[in-house]
C-alpha cells in the first residue's frame, strides 16, 4: 500500500472533525508533562471538545479549500488541534485557563465561527462566558421584574389586610407561579429556537 493511501484516512478523519465545527484552535503542546497533558485532555473531553495531536502536513491537506485554510501559516512545530461543534468559545476558554498554570502550552491561532484569530485575539475570545452562563444571566434578568412585582403585590395585600385585598394576594401568587413556569420553560424554548 502506498503512503498516500495510508495517510488519506487520517486526513479524512481530520476533515470530518472540522466539518461544521463552531471553532478550531491550534496549540503548541511541547513541554507539557504527561500529567498535565492527561488533565488537559480530561477537561476538554468533559466539555465535548475533540483534541488531537496531528501532523502538520495532514492538517494542511484536511484544511485545503475550507475556512480553516488560513491556519496553514501557523502549522509549524508540534501542533495539536481542539475542535468544538457546540460552544464556539469553549476551546479558547479552557486552553487559556489551562495555559495560565501550564506555561508550556501555547495557543497559536484559531477559527471561531468563521473568523480567524491569532493567539492574542483568542485570549479575548476566552473571556466570553459560556452559553449556559449567558442563558442563566438572561433568565435571571427576565425573572427579576416578575419576582419583584409579586413581592410588591404581596406586601400590599399584607398591609391592607387579607379581607380587603384578596385579589392582590391572589395576583401575587399567580405572578410567582408564572415566574417559576417561565424559568422552567425557557431552556426548552431556547432549544427549540436553536433547532429552527
Amino acid at each position: 500500500m502506498a503512503k498516500v493511501e495510508l495517510k488519506q484516512p487520517i486526513v479524512q478523519a481530520i476533515a470530518d472533525d472540522v466539518k461544521d465545527a463552531a471553532s478550531v484552535v491550534l496549540v503548541d503542546y511541547r513541554g507539557l508533562t504527561v500529567a498535565q497533558d492527561t488533565d488537559l485532555r480530561k477537561q476538554l473531553r468533559e466539555a465535548g471538545i475533540v483534541y488531537k495531536v496531528c501532523k502538520n502536513t495532514m492538517m494542511k491537506r484536511a484544511f485545503e479549500g475550507t475556512e480553516y485554510a488560513a491556519l496553514e501559516e501557523h502549522l509549524e512545530g508540534p501542533s495539536a488541534i481542539a475542535i468544538s461543534k457546540d460552544d464556539a468559545t469553549a476551546p479558547a476558554r479552557i486552553l487559556c485557563k489551562f495555559a495560565k498554570n501550564a506555561k508550556a502550552l501555547e495557543l497559536k491561532a484559531g477559527v471561531v465561527e468563521g473568523a480567524v484569530y491569532d493567539a492574542q485575539a483568542l485570549a479575548e475570545v476566552a473571556k466570553v462566558p459560556s452559553r449556559e452562563e449567558l442563558l442563566s444571566k438572561l433568565l435571571g434578568s427576565l425573572q427579576s421584574p416578575i419576582t419583584n412585582l409579586a413581592r410588591v403585590l404581596n406586601q400590599i395585600a399584607e398591609q391592607g389586610g387579607a379581607a380587603n385585598c384578596e385579589a392582590p394576594a391572589e395576583a401575587a401568587a399567580e405572578a410567582e407561579e408564572v415566574a417559576a413556569e417561565a424559568v422552567e420553560e425557557a431552556p426548552a424554548q431556547e432549544a427549540e429556537a436553536t433547532e429552527e
